[in-house]
């Protein structure tokens, strides 16, 4: 049995602990990744879903170069402008997934890219319109289609110029050529399309904002949620007057620093210490100054302890220290340090004079006993701590 007794200032501090390193974990789901879907969508989560967004969407410009093969194939369109019309298309492609899969999307205020893609997307549909006459009736639902795919990510704004766009462009266009080439453009008709598109985008758009506000409060719930699991975690694992770790954090803490030095080696010592004269401290000024000294002592000691420690009130005024990869030599200078900033800097405004002291004993874990045991031993030097006159530290 060993006694330390001493002021802080004849205490060397414990020396630095280095900076752990945490090896950054892989995503569970890109262990199951297949080495295509890694090569084609990239590893991280969230530019994974970007991409398979983006490819997605552009079923629709798949859509537009088949309907132009098609016109091609039965003479309904140019062959050079439809040729040119598959190679911008397909430029357009190319430059929105090498934008995604490099990561230059991550520079902008919108990672998805969403506005511009449906621009892109309704640029060529209107092109496409205008190109082919026999089959523009089916690309007006692909017009509308364009705005499907962004219905969630885009704003009040987004939508509006998405719609003005569409809208100004598709018009435009169907006046030029209904007065250009009025006999593949009849008026009459394309008065028709562009009235059925000036009540289809709107629609969509309102659905768009709808099921966005939906998602926002979604969203929020969620948030809400997670801030409810973490409060109720802590209130789980916290003592509610001093902030530290409760005793049934501390058990659970023991069992795994345990299991670790069982299974990979190590030690780790533990510090019991109890706030001397505490009963006599609440019968002569009362619980309320009982609990600003339970709070104080708290404050000090995450201060004096290292940030590898682990302290928690273990009940009452007694508290609990781990000190993890330390010996009881070295555990007892950190416990030592402890003692003498506490008799150093626990006072009180309200009440003059008044001294506070802790006992504290120390001990090393043994591997093949259980946390309850190792416990006890250093209460049992804690025990002696006290009957040797307190304010001191004693190492089992």
């Amino acid at each position: 049995m060993e006694t330390i007794q001493g002021s802080c200032a004849a205490v060397p501090a414990s020396p630095p602990d280095d900076d752990p390193t945490t090896p950054t974990a892989q995503q569970p789901s890109a262990k199951r990744q297949s080495a295509a879907g890694r090569l084609l969508l990239g590893t991280d989560a969230n530019q994974r879903l970007r991409v398979s967004r983006a490819l997605t969407s552009m079923l629709v410009f798949v859509v537009c170069i088949g309907l132009a093969e098609y016109a091609v194939q039965f003479r309904m369109a140019s062959l050079a402008a439809t040729r040119l019309l598959q190679a911008g298309v397909g430029v357009w492609m190319i430059i929105v997934y090498a934008a995604l899969r490099s990561g230059w999307n991550l520079r902008l205020a919108d990672p998805s890219m969403t506005l511009p893609q449906i621009l892109g997307a309704e640029a060529w549909v209107t092109v496409s319109y205008l190109m082919f006459a026999p089959v523009r009736g089916a690309l007006l639902m692909l017009l509308s289609l364009t705005l499907v795919f962004g219905i969630f990510n885009l704003d009040a704004r987004g939508r509006r110029i998405c719609n003005s766009f569409a809208l100004g462009a598709i018009g435009l266009g169907m006046a030029i050529m209904a007065t250009l080439h009025p006999n593949s453009y009849p008026p009459h008709i394309e008065l028709i399309h562009f009235v059925l598109v000036a009540t289809i985008l709107p629609v969509v758009s309102m659905l768009g904002a709808q099921l966005g506000n939906i998602r926002q409060r979604l969203r929020r719930q969620r948030n809400e949620l997670e801030l409810a699991l973490e409060r109720i975690q802590e209130l789980a694992t916290r003592d509610d007057l001093t902030g530290l770790y409760n005793r049934r954090y501390m058990q659970e803490r023991l069992t795994q620093q345990i299991s670790q030095v069982e299974r990979s080696g190590g030690r780790f010592s533990l510090g019991l210490a109890d706030l001397d004269h505490f009963k006599r401290i609440n019968d002569t000024h009362g619980h309320g100054i009982g609990d600003q000294v339970l709070r104080q002592f708290a404050d000090i000691a995450q201060i004096c302890l290292r940030e590898s420690d682990t302290l928690a009130r273990w009940g009452g005024e007694e508290f609990l220290v781990l000190l993890p990869d330390t010996g009881p030599d070295q555990a007892a200078l950190s416990m030592e340090r402890l003692r003498a900033a506490v008799a150093d800097l626990c006072t009180l405004r309200e009440v003059r004079g008044l001294t506070v002291t802790i006992s504290a004993g120390v001990t090393e874990y043994r591997p093949g006993e259980t946390a309850e045991q190792a416990v006890e031993r250093a209460d049992q030097a804690l025990y002696r701590a006290k009957a040797e006159g307190r304010n001191r530290i004693v190492t089992d």
